[in-house]
Order: structure tokens, then sequence, then C-alpha cells
């Protein structure tokens, strides 16, 4: 009988182990898929980053926020975050923003609440890996923050060897019409021209020059700073360039017109639709 029980428990035991190392996979492998499929909270803004991967951030891993410094209310601009070094075979990333709207601009990211995170880990090319996505600005002029953090990993199904690093805050001051009124980052090679007539109604037309090939934006904002229109967002070749702008069906009152090359604003105008 004393046979029996020891038996007996010997099988429990084994049967305990064995049901806590298949939990034990199971957990492990929702948790390698659920980041598989993306990553939140993990930014400087909410997070303490890819701490699954490893402890501490890699300085062999360069993380990047490129995009428009300046926007004007409600603006959208292009932005990419670019992941470099470290194993280099595939990439994450986690975005976040302290005001305004982030949206994917490509399938290789998701909206996951109001971050944006990659759908699945996405490969490097040339020695990088680049997520592509577009910020639109609060309403309010202010400064605003883009946080991100990417990971580079050796996808070999383990988390040993992986590294991970955030990228560098990026900026975005909001600026009403009126503060960036005939400011210009680039003067001698972007040039707005006033509009002609001004006063007009209904119609105006609006000049600018280009130096270099770029892709140009001009948008008219009310004085809220709300787009009414856009007027041209495509490239460009060097030279000058025309615009007709037609208010008809719009109130009487003062409106702005923007030029944007390669999504940062070059110079701003006041025009005034009477009548």
């Amino acid at each position: 009988m004393e046979e029996v029980t020891q038996v007996h428990n010997q099988r429990l035991g084994t049967y305990v182990v064995y049901g806590m190392v298949f939990l034990g996979m199971i957990f492990y492998a929702s948790y390698v898929l659920a980041e598989s499929r993306g990553m939140t909270g993990v930014t400087r803004k909410n997070g303490n980053g890819c701490s699954c991967h490893n402890i501490s951030p890699s300085t062999g891993v360069v993380v990047t926020i490129d995009g428009p410094a300046e926007l004007l209310p409600n603006q959208t601009g292009n932005y990419t975050v670019t992941v470099q070094g470290g194993p280099a075979v595939r990439a994450g990333t986690d975005i976040a923003v302290s005001g305004g709207i982030l949206t994917a601009s490509s399938s290789a990211l998701q909206k996951a609440g109001n971050e944006l995170t990659h759908v699945s880990p996405q490969p490097f090319t040339s020695g990088k890996a680049t997520f592509s996505f577009t910020y639109t600005a609060p309403g309010a002029a202010g400064t605003y923050t883009i946080y991100a953090n990417g990971n580079s990993v050796n996808f070999n199904g383990a988390e040993s060897g992986d590294q991970w690093n955030f990228a560098p805050n990026k900026t975005v001051t909001v600026k009403t019409a009126t503060a960036v009124e005939n400011s210009s980052t680039l003067p001698n090679e972007f040039s707005l021209s006033q509009n002609y007539p001004n006063p007009f109604n209904p119609s105006t037309a609006i000049a600018f020059q280009v130096m270099r090939a770029s892709h140009i934006s001009l948008r008219i904002y009310d004085v809220r700073g709300s787009i009414v229109t856009t007027l041209i967002d495509g490239e460009r070749e060097p030279g000058t360039h025309k615009s007709s702008f037609n208010a008809k069906g719009l109130p009487s009152g003062v409106y702005y017109y923007s030029l944007a090359a390669d999504g940062v604003v070059m110079q701003t105008k006041k025009m005034t639709l009477l009548k």
C-alpha cells in the first residue's frame, strides 16, 4: 500500500511539473507573439523601454524621429522613425505623443490606443528599418513632444541578443498663422509672393518660387488655423509657380496661405477676402 502511494505521489508530482512547464510555454509563446504584433507603453512618455529584450537600452541601437519641427494648428506633417544598429535583422517600434493625433501612413504600423506600433517585426534594408506616419497638430498653439522606442532583434525566436533604445524626443512647435507670418526657414531657396489682387473677391492668384525640386504644399487657413483648402500638394521643379484661389462661398475676412516644402513650413502670408 505504501509503495502504491509513493507511485501515485510521484505521478502526481510529474503531472504538476509537466503542467507548470506547459503553462509556462503557453505564457512565453503568448508573450512573444503579442510583442511580435506590436508593443505600447514603452516610450519615455509612459514606460521604461523594451525591458523584455534587455533591461537597459543599448547605445549600439540608434533610433531617430524625423519630420517638421514647426506646424500650424491642425496641420498634418509627415514623419518617420528609423532604427539602425544592433542585430539589424528585424525592427519594431512604439510611438507616442504628448498632444495631437498620430496616424499610420504605411502598412508597417498600426494604431493601438493613442499610440502607433509595428504590425509585425520589419526587416532591415540597407542597414536600417523605417516606419512612416503622420502627426496632426492640436488646434492650440504650444510645444508638443513625439516619443519613440525602437528595437533591433536577431529574429531567432528568443530574446537573448536583442537590443533596443529610446529615440531623442522630437519637439514640435505649433504656432498660429499670425506668429509665422512672413517667416522663412530657407529664404534663399523658397519665396512666397503676396497674393494679387489683395483684397480680393472672389478670386486671387498666389505665386511662389522654388529653387530646388521639392514636395510642395500650398494651403489656405482661416483665422483659427483650420485648413480651408489645399491648392497644391505634390512635387514641383525649380522655377516660379502660380496657383489660383477661388473663395466663392466663403465669408469675408482674413485668411492665411502657407507654403511648405518637404513638410517644413517655409513662409506664411495674410490676405483679405472683401465681398
